[in-house]
């Protein structure tokens, strides 16, 4: 039986980059681009013309900005949505809002040789749209939604971590497991699949929202509670010790199941560092990087969870992670970071027992 062509439209002010979008997915067999639009006042008319099933979108477009589209659109019509964006800081600041309104992902636009760059990108863009089609669209949150309820933490010893996984889908997800928990939460260090250029912006945005200070995380710097640490888009992450204290190392070397930073690499020196006085979670993601290290993890005694099929956008990873055994518990995104409190202050209490 033929499996369905993936329908995609384009949306993009940049006549070369609706032909190299056209150009590269239409060289694959299973999609193909039903029509361009120059801006979003077109592209909303195509959208009921053609019923995509996947939307690439520019950022900076006339007549109405990617954004304000992409705030309309998730809220009366969520889709799949797939942003082509700037590799800047002003770029990557835009990009984080988008996925934060419901985007699925994004393609980062070269600065210089687009042409060249974006047919580098080709295998990239193609698999991001086919992860999109497969995707759990999300309404944009109201605007006057609720913030999240502040949890509490009991104190706990400074050997306590938090270790964090993730991929497609995972900055919304990461963003809704740190803003609840306390200033003096344990340390938690975080791989999120992410080019260089992004990361940092990604960093200082958790933090302005979140009661814990969150950075992206420099080589060698202490590992230190009530802190989160992001590997750079560009390393991987690692955790090690100094004498009595956790530090942090980031790595270049060559990509693990693809990508650089690697859950695996961050969930395999977890394991090795720490043992049981980590907590490993796996969040929504396509592949299946992670799965390996958190069965790495459970076996070295910490306690493990992978977020379940119904709140991930792509369940991926942490359906990988289940199969291999790793996952000690599947919650649901919401259930996360309570959880994991109860259990750090669970393992703590045993331990001293």
């Amino acid at each position: 039986m033929s499996v369905a062509t993936i329908k995609v439209l384009c949306v993009d002010d940049s006549a070369l980059i609706r032909d190299l979008l056209s150009e590269i997915i239409n060289s694959q067999p299973d999609m193909e681009v039903v029509a361009v639009a120059p801006d979003p006042l077109v592209a909303r008319d195509l959208i009921k013309r053609h019923n995509p099933d996947v939307l690439t979108l520019d950022v900076e477009m006339p007549r109405m900005d990617g954004i304000d589209f992409l705030e309309r659109l998730m809220r009366l019509r969520p889709m799949p949505v797939l942003m082509v964006s700037s590799l800047t800081q002003a770029g990557s600041e835009v990009t984080l809002r988008a996925l934060e309104l419901g985007a699925l992902d994004f393609v980062a636009k070269p600065a210089l040789g687009i042409r060249n760059g974006m047919l580098e990108y080709a295998e990239q863009i193609a698999e991001k749209i086919r992860v999109a089609a497969r995707s759990r669209p999300r309404r944009a949150a109201a605007r006057d939604a609720p913030p999240p309820t502040r949890l509490t933490a009991p104190l706990v010893s400074s050997e306590k971590l938090i270790i964090i996984g993730a991929s497609t889908g995972g900055t919304e997800a990461i963003r809704r497991v740190l803003e609840p928990l306390p200033a003096n939460s344990p340390a938690i260090m975080i791989a999120q699949h992410m080019p260089g250029g992004f990361t940092r912006s990604f960093a200082e945005r958790l933090d302005r929202l979140c009661q814990i200070s969150v950075k992206e995380a420099e080589d060698g710097e202490r590992v230190l509670p009530g802190h989160a640490y992001i590997a750079p888009g560009d390393a991987h992450l690692k955790l090690s010790r100094s004498g009595a204290n956790y530090v942090a190392r980031l790595d270049q070397g060559a990509p693990v199941n693809r990508h650089r930073p690697s859950v695996d690499v961050l969930f395999h020196s977890a394991a090795e560092q720490a043992g049981r006085n980590a907590v490993g979670v796996l969040l929504t993601g396509m592949g299946k990087d992670g799965a390996a290290g958190l069965v790495e993890m459970r076996t070295a005694g910490a306690p493990t969870i992978a977020q379940d099929e119904a709140s991930c956008v792509v369940f991926g990873m942490p359906r990988e992670a289940i199969a291999l055994g790793g996952a000690s518990e599947v919650v649901t995104l919401e259930e996360i970071a309570p959880r994991l409190l109860a259990l750090v202050a669970s393992s703590g209490r045993a331990q001293r027992v």
